[in-house]
């Protein structure tokens, strides 16, 4: 099976599906994972240059963890728009490339709006990628229909009911680690802000475990629009 997930900054997926994405992973199913943002307004001190520099080489080093893919989309943070013809159209390249069988991203709703703009954004071009006369940048062959989209976590878990949950209590150290790659925010945050983000994650984590049955899991929920629902489960 291949899945393609696309996050908006580096680290976010690591945070929303980073133990599902591992567990795709070693399972033998084919990863990709897509930051649209390149995350340089994420600090106080560091220029946004290096800064971009930086966290593109940490989400290459989580995705390496996993053996996952991993493709930068380079838009500054704060300039994510849905309504961006460029941006829709290498999404839709990506995933004509890819040819997922589902995508994973963020919930329409979050807490901030690059979040929301690539849900959208996501949403749009998987139905552009369908379209044979839609030129796209490599324009690779069109894909036969709509991949199912399933809406992750959104941050701290605020708003958002899975409807599904995959087990991850064994993936629970690697997402951690996959986390951890991301040291230009978990150092900040810890440093300056006092915030522990990866017992954060793993808090969720734990939450989302205690309200499935297991010790550690992730919630999902299914894009309900026709033709994107499946009558078998997709998720791990």
């Amino acid at each position: 099976m291949k899945v393609l997930a696309v996050g908006c900054h580096p680290d976010d997926l690591e945070i929303g599906c980073g133990g599902t994405l591992a567990k795709l992973a070693s399972a033998g199913h084919r990863v990709t994972m897509v930051h649209v943002a390149n995350g340089d307004k994420g600090h106080k001190v560091i220029p946004s240059d290096e800064l971009k520099a930086m966290r593109a080489r940490e989400a290459k080093a989580s995705g390496d963890l996993i053996g996952a893919k991993v493709i930068g989309l380079d838009i500054p943070d704060l300039a994510v728009k849905s309504d961006n013809d460029d941006l829709v159209r290498n999404l839709a390249d990506v995933i004509r490339d890819t040819a997922p069988d589902y995508i994973i991203t963020h919930a329409p709703e979050d807490y901030m709006k690059d979040h929301m703009e690539v849900s959208k954004a996501v949403f749009d071009a998987s139905f552009a990628a369908t379209v044979p006369y839609y030129r796209t940048p490599s324009n690779p062959d069109a894909t036969q229909g709509p991949a199912p989209i399933f809406y992750m976590d959104t941050l701290a878990g605020v708003g958002f009911l899975p409807v599904e949950y995959v087990d991850i209590t064994q993936q629970i150290e690697i997402k951690l680690r996959m986390n951890a790659c991301h040291e230009s925010q978990i150092k900040w945050l810890y440093e300056h802000d006092g915030i522990d983000f990866l017992d954060f994650v793993r808090t969720v984590s734990k939450f989302r475990g205690l309200q499935s049955g297991v010790g550690y899991a992730e919630g999902f929920v299914p894009c309900q629009a026709w033709p994107r629902l499946r009558t078998t489960r997709l998720l791990p």
